[in-house]
Parts: C-alpha cells; sequence; structure tokens
C-alpha cells in the first residue's frame, strides 16, 4: 500500500533547501520507480517552498521511513517535521481504482 509523506522544513532554512537541491533532485531520479507524484510544497507567489509532498509505492512503514531518511534534505537537516501515513489510491492521474 502506498504512503503519504509529508515534509515540513526549519524555518529559516532555504539556503539548505537550494543548496542541496541538485543532490535531492539526483535522489529523486534514482528512486522514480517508487514515486507516485512528489514535489515542494510553494509560497503562493510560487518562490519559496516550505517542505514537501511524496506518494511513494512501497510495501511498508519502514521502507517509507528508510526512503525519507535517504533523501539528501533530510540528511542535510532541513526538515523539522515529518509526517508518514499509509494511502489509498482512490484515483491517480484521472483514473479510478475503486
Amino acid at each position: 500500500m502506498p504512503y503519504f509523506i509529508e515534509t515540513f522544513d526549519k524555518p529559516g532554512h532555504q539556503q539548505v533547501r537550494l543548496d542541496n537541491r541538485p543532490a535531492h533532485l539526483a535522489f529523486l531520479e534514482e528512486h522514480k520507480a517508487l514515486l507516485l507524484a512528489c514535489g515542494a510544497k510553494l509560497a503562493d507567489d510560487g518562490d519559496e517552498a516550505s517542505g514537501g509532498v511524496y506518494l511513494l509505492d512501497v510495501e511498508t512503514r519502514a521502507e517509507a521511513e528508510a526512503f525519507i531518511a535517504a533523501d539528501p534534505f533530510a540528511k542535510a537537516g532541513l526538515f523539522a517535521d515529518i509526517k508518514i501515513l499509509r494511502w489509498r489510491k482512490a484515483y491517480l492521474g484521472g483514473k479510478g481504482y475503486l
């Protein structure tokens, strides 16, 4: 069953995000087969990120925890909090799974 992961950046850590973004994007590319979707949570002006959302196709919470722990953003200490929840796919990409 997929997992929903939401991350929350530490206040004042925008430079940490920017400095580690290339390694983060390379990590996502390396693991793209596990990603149903992912992306940054942006301010209304689209300029500054405050965290991210991942829909991860793994079987266990342990796998989801290991995935986010290995993300270069996590390793750099960017996140103030991480929430991991099981997620049931009802619709994805306009296709229903009910």
